[in-house]
């Protein structure tokens, strides 16, 4: 078998390296015993891989212990299969049972192990994990107030690089900058518009107006009277709360409810108007879908939703539900939200019920193998060639991210952009390829939402084929930031 060690550069204050490999030699003993005592076929160990990870997430959407089948591209079961071991979940006295438990898994016609599974196998960018994930964004108020806190709290940091006050200066200064070039070559526009894509809670639209409403009036300069600030979101709680604390500068205002994926078909009046465009933990929000490259195939990661056992019994005693009556209250929180869950008059509870749901399924993968006309999985605009290019960079053995979302928006954000405009986009960005084999990027489970790193590379691809030149550097704002800043600018 064949051990992949993914963890060394995820893991930090939570676990000792000692830790670590004290639970990577306890994997490879607990593993040598099933073969020897008959637990785990030892014609099938050959052709086993075995992953430790250290997800970053805390909370995502994995058992400490997983079993990946492969299929061929009709759904038939091949020989290949992979155990992923999470060392940040792992506790070593549960670890040898929930092996070999693993290990009676990885026959492909054995049982899901009591799960109670929710939906059958499909790509991520299908996954209900997105239904989810617009529910959020469509019932905000409702979860916060459920929850006590705002979205923002639920980031790693705790809250949003974007509103770093010198960051906000800088990009204050950045803008300032190109709109006094422009005027110097007779070049600016009567209007200067703007656009924020995913608004938050307008924190850093309002950090931005005010400093450059301040810095504006310093320099002797009346580009903030020419000012037009379009927010575009998707959520219209998101929305208004944001044109609420933006209400000192109404008259230079413009909110746009948006689909981030697609920006330009909201604001196509703005085709080639729009000086600056800012996005911050957007694109980390968007479809995407897993690749597994192994031994020269291609594998597509696809996923089926599920709840445990325990996970069941725990909301047949809260709400009353019978295991048989789950998908259809899953369906009703989906389609109608939380309110259409319960009978009229439990608003709360299904509220309750929306939050224990996410916070208890899971999604278990499997690998179904890709043939060279399969393109389903390249985001639109791109071919197989362009994929092709990205593997010609990467490691052999990996697994990596299409970042289909984000690359759909940027491709529908560039044409807004003026010819000397720019996109700035702060994320937790892949920028080689060959980071994806230093540790696994995700997704994990925000508190009701999701996020996953965004492949850069990709990006960089998507923007060269349209004509724009795409880099990145760190963000040095906040010391341990994983961020890093995307600039993109049309080519000479």
């Amino acid at each position: 078998m064949i051990v992949h060690i993914n963890h060394i550069s995820q893991a930090k204050k939570g676990a000792k390296k000692s830790q670590l490999g004290e639970l990577a030699s306890l994997v490879t003993g607990s593993l040598v015993d099933l073969v020897e005592s008959g637990q785990l076929d030892a014609k099938i160990a050959p052709s086993l891989r075995i992953h430790l990870d250290w997800i970053q997430y805390k909370t995502n959407f994995r058992d400490p212990v997983t079993v990946r089948r492969t299929t061929d591209a009709s759904g038939k079961p091949l020989a290949l299969a992979e155990l992923a071991i999470d060392l940040r979940q792992c506790q070593a006295d549960k670890l040898p049972a929930q092996l070999a438990n693993a290990a009676r898994l990885i026959v492909p016609k054995s049982s899901g192990d009591n799960r109670f599974y929710l939906t059958s196998y499909q790509p991520f960018r299908d996954c209900i994990i997105w239904d989810f994930n617009r529910l959020f964004w469509r019932h905000l108020g409702e979860w916060e107030a459920a929850s006590g806190k705002g979205f923002e709290a639920a980031l790693p940091s705790g809250s949003s690089d974007a509103n770093r006050p010198d960051a906000v200066k800088e990009s204050v200064e950045e803008f300032w900058k190109l709109l006094k070039d422009l005027e110097t070559k007779n070049q600016l526009p009567q209007e200067i518009p703007i656009l924020e894509i995913g608004v938050g809670a307008g924190t850093r639209a309002a950090a931005f107006i005010d400093l450059f409403q301040e810095y504006d009036q310093s320099r002797g300069t009346t580009y903030y009277d020419r000012l037009q600030f379009i927010l575009g979101d998707y959520s219209p709680d998101t929305l208004a709360r944001a044109c609420a604390s933006l209400a000192r500068h109404k008259d230079h205002i413009v909110p746009s409810p948006l689909d981030a994926l697609n920006p330009f078909k909201a604001l196509q009046q703005y085709r080639f108007k729009v000086l600056y465009v800012h996005l911050t933990n957007v694109y980390d929000n968007l479809p995407f879908d897993d690749l597994i490259r192994r031994d020269g195939h291609l594998y597509l990661v696809e996923v089926r939703a599920y709840v445990s056992e325990a996970s069941v019994q725990r909301l047949e005693s809260e709400f009353g539900l019978a295991q048989k009556d789950l998908p259809g209250a899953m369906q009703r929180l989906l389609e109608g939200g939380p309110h259409a869950v319960f009978p009229p008059g439990d608003e709360a509870k299904g509220v309750a019920f929306w939050r224990a749901f996410w916070d208890c399924f899971k999604l278990e993968e499997r690998l179904r193998a890709l043939d060279d006309r399969d393109e389903s999985h390249v985001p639109p605009g791109l071919t197989w060639a362009h994929l092709q290019d990205l593997l010609d960079e990467a490691p052999e053995d990996v697994r990596f991210h299409i970042s289909r979302g984000a690359a759909e928006s940027f491709a529908n954000t560039l044409p807004l952009l003026h010819p000397r405009g720019y996109l700035q986009v702060q994320d937790i960005f892949v920028e080689d390829m060959d980071e994806y084999r230093k540790g696994f990027k995700g997704p994990g489970k925000l508190d009701g939402s999701l996020v996953v790193w965004v492949n850069g590379a990709l990006l960089r691809a998507v923007g060269a084929r349209a004509g724009y030149d795409v880099h990145f550097r760190p963000f040095t704002f906040r010391p341990g930031s994983k961020t890093s800043v995307m600039y993109t600018t049309q080519k000479p």
